[in-house]
């Protein structure tokens, strides 16, 4: 069945991309799957946060943002999917078109606009799904219109922290006005302390960890601040990156300029050295998803290797098809045997030289 998804790639290249992925998730949702995903090798395996993910490779937010195929996905061989961005109320986003493939470049542009169904929508599915299944995360975003933006995201770890694996607080999309300002250091100290709250409120025991997902176009200063309050505020975990407003010079599609977030191969190499500039800044205290260009399992080694203990990718979907996923999995193991790691996790960081805080009373 990935065999026949991949076939029909291009079919749906030479449809509009937005038409192209409700066509998909259409047919998804119509069984449009493997049944019987090939076993991961033991070696592959991953606990992180007390779960364990059967492999690191994990479906960014974005691709189902209303929970909708969340199991289909699942069956093409991801360790782990993560649904949205889900927001309070239902938006519409932005007005289209709003999503242009860069094919010369293998990259995306989308200025969406968190569009999605709303949290109850998303909810009822997340709790209506098979645990059994796998690990799904669930990406929280606040309304474009939200009188109180914290209370946006209350709300979202309020209603999805006692049916999602993982939460992830998207404060680094460029396509809600002001959001990115929510990465300030104190605004986002503020934003962590009331979700830790809200979340302790819903779920008592073994509660589901909370990662920040960051923007690949911070400063060096507001990297640093973002590294100081996620150690303050005990947050579990960073999603390293969103989409970039940068244009590399690079880029050859005629939509290169288009505005709204850039995905794809030309954000490999900032998020990748982004993840280890934040590895490096929380001395390896944080777990880090690693997202961003990611197309072989060279590239998901090399997040790893940069400090990320899980990979995400979704941009490469739409060029190479969901068989992808089980080629990056034999790649990257061949890579880990071959340098002699045991697991992903042995891998974890190892091309970052972290500093060492000086021992006490010398």
């Amino acid at each position: 069945m990935a065999a026949l998804a991949d076939l029909a790639l291009p079919l749906l290249r030479r449809l509009p991309p937005e038409m192209a992925h409700r066509l998909t998730l259409g047919a998804l949702r119509r069984g449009l799957a493997p049944h019987r995903p090939e076993p991961d090798p033991p070696e592959l395996a991953m606990t992180l946060w007390g779960r364990r993910f059967a492999n690191p490779i994990g479906l960014a937010a974005g691709f189902d943002k209303n929970a909708e195929v969340m199991a289909a996905m699942l069956r093409f061989g991801f360790g782990f999917v993560e649904c949205g961005t889900l927001t309070p109320r239902p938006q519409a986003g932005n007005p289209r078109p709003r999503l242009f493939r860069l094919e010369e470049d293998a990259a995306i542009i989308n200025r969406l606009g968190f569009n999605n169904e709303g949290l109850a929508a998303g909810a009822a599915r997340l709790a209506a799904r098979r645990r059994q299944d796998g690990i799904v995360g669930a990406n929280i975003g606040k309304n474009r219109d939200a009188a109180d933006d914290i209370a946006d995201y209350v709300q979202g770890v309020t209603v999805l922290a006692p049916l999602a694996d993982y939460l992830v607080v998207n404060v680094s999309s460029p396509n809600t006005p002001g959001l990115r300002d929510l990465q300030r250091k104190s605004a986002v100290t503020a934003l962590i302390e009331r979700l830790k709250a809200a979340r302790a409120a819903v779920v008592a025991e073994n509660p589901p960890p909370l990662l920040l997902k960051i923007a690949p176009d911070l400063s060096p200063e507001e990297r640093s601040d973002l590294a100081q309050a996620a150690l303050a505020t005990g947050i579990d975990g960073l999603v390293v990156s969103n989409t970039t407003v940068a244009r590399p010079a690079t880029l050859r599609s005629p939509h290169a300029h288009e505005p709204g977030g850039l995905s794809g191969q030309p954000l490999f190499a900032p998020s990748t050295a982004l993840t280890a500039e934040m590895y490096r800044l929380t001395q390896g205290r944080l777990p880090i998803i690693g997202a961003g260009g990611v197309a072989s399992g060279q590239d998901a080694y090399a997040k790893i290797r940069a400090g990320a203990s899980l990979v995400q990718l979704y941009t490469a979907l739409v060029y190479h098809g969901p068989g992808l996923v089980l080629r990056i999995k034999r790649e990257l193991q061949a890579l880990l045997v071959r340098d002699g790691f045991a697991s992903p996790a042995a891998a974890v960081g190892a091309a970052v030289q972290v500093p060492r805080a000086p021992a006490h009373g010398r």
